[in-house]
């Protein structure tokens, strides 16, 4: 069965993101090196890119190639256009809402609109095969943990202190105890880590 792994960019205080869903200097080191992280990036060698250190592609390249499937709520969807139907990771994307899929929204793309986060979460499964279902951080990743869906979490974390914003797990606010992190690497002005839920 597929590993979920919630997972995203945070700040050293606990936000993903400020109030008005700009992640500012969170996302700099995705473009502070000279190791392009995509394929389209090693394609195009066009300035603006994703390029970082290569501690950092060491870790993230591998990551990427193991998702199957990603677990996204409807407010990034729709701030992100869906990626213009190609997700960053994995083939296939399952997108919570209780909206269905814009109409003539890039047919060709595999998302899928499933209205239950358990659901949702059971769809990616099989959607992922043997590969990993990440799930975003943020309200949905929030109230994945709090249902027990979630294996593992993982954090990139940026040395920047944002103060207020949108929170790395949401609005759940019960205690969830995790394992001792069995992933971390120190990139260049990002931390990354990795820990499995305990149960």
């Amino acid at each position: 069965m597929s590993t979920v792994v919630m997972h995203n960019v945070v700040s050293v205080d606990g936000f993903i993101a400020d109030p008005h869903d700009d992640p500012g200097p969170l996302f700099d080191w995705y473009f502070n090196g000279d190791h392009p992280l995509s394929a389209q990036d090693m394609a195009d060698p066009e300035p603006g890119g994703l390029r970082v250190s290569r501690t950092s592609y060491d870790y993230v390249r591998p990551m990427w190639d193991e998702i199957g499937c990603t677990v996204i709520g409807r407010h990034l969807f729709d701030i992100t256009n869906g990626w213009e139907g190609r997700p960053p990771a994995g083939d296939h994307v399952v997108v919570v809402s209780h909206r269905p899929r814009p109409e003539g929204w890039h047919p060709e793309a595999s998302y899928h609109f499933v209205d239950d986060l358990t659901a949702a979460v059971a769809t990616a499964r099989e959607l992922a095969g043997d590969g990993v279902v990440a799930v975003a951080a943020g309200d949905v990743g929030g109230q994945a943990l709090a249902l027990g869906l979630v294996d593992e979490v993982a954090m990139d974390v940026a040395p920047v202190v944002l103060g207020t914003g949108k929170p790395f797990f949401g609005a759940n606010k019960a205690q969830h105890l995790l394992d001792d992190p069995h992933v971390v690497i120190q990139g260049d002005r990002v931390l990354h880590l990795r820990f499995k839920v305990c149960r």
